[in-house]
């Protein structure tokens, strides 16, 4: 009897098991960016009056910091192809980083059809407490671990988000290898 297995399944027979432990790896380190005890902290300490710190704000802040901090020519599509979605979501997203202070919009000295992004001082403030959470965090998850244990990890850690990262994923592979049957 042979039994169909589609991609919700917990491992197919085609994908080895250790592949299926990154991704399950890979899944639960979004939590780096979204505990509740950074988000606290921030409210606490970046004067947003008790208002939450949306993580889509994080990310624009994250994307600004990652291209020079704002100090070159950062744009809304820069943001988009950082974060790999699309312009208008990018658009929005910023939108919502300038409407809560992170993010300052000036006209391009460049181009008058573009606009320049900027981190502000509220922006910056978030950016250096997120960084510092974060470091700190994994600093004590790995402080029984070795030096050479670190490094590996930390090699093989960047080679994987980096292949990731410029994987040319097309929506018709997902689709293709989803193709057998809808999820239960």
């Amino acid at each position: 009897m042979v039994t169909h297995l589609n991609y919700c399944d917990d491992v197919s027979p085609h994908i080895d098991a250790s592949v299926t432990e990154i991704e399950r790896a890979a899944f639960q380190l979004r939590r780096l960016w979204a505990k509740p005890h950074l988000l606290q902290r921030l409210r606490e300490q970046c004067g947003q009056g008790g208002r939450p710190i949306q993580l889509s704000s994080l990310l624009v802040i994250h994307a600004i910091a990652g291209q020079g901090g704002g100090q070159g020519e950062v744009t809304v599509g820069a943001v988009a192809d950082y974060l790999d979605i699309d312009p208008s979501t990018a658009s929005r997203l910023v939108g919502h980083a300038i409407d809560a202070g992170f993010v300052s919009r000036t006209p391009s000295p460049v181009d008058a059809r573009r606009a320049h992004l900027r981190l502000t001082e509220s922006g910056e403030r978030v950016r250096g407490l997120t960084d510092d959470f974060r470091r700190r965090f994994i600093a004590r998850l790995v402080a029984d671990w070795t030096d050479e244990e670190r490094s590996v990890f930390a090699g093989l850690l960047g080679r994987f988000a980096e292949a990731a990262a410029n994987f040319p994923m097309e929506a018709a592979e997902l689709e293709a290898s989803a193709r057998s049957e809808d999820c239960p």
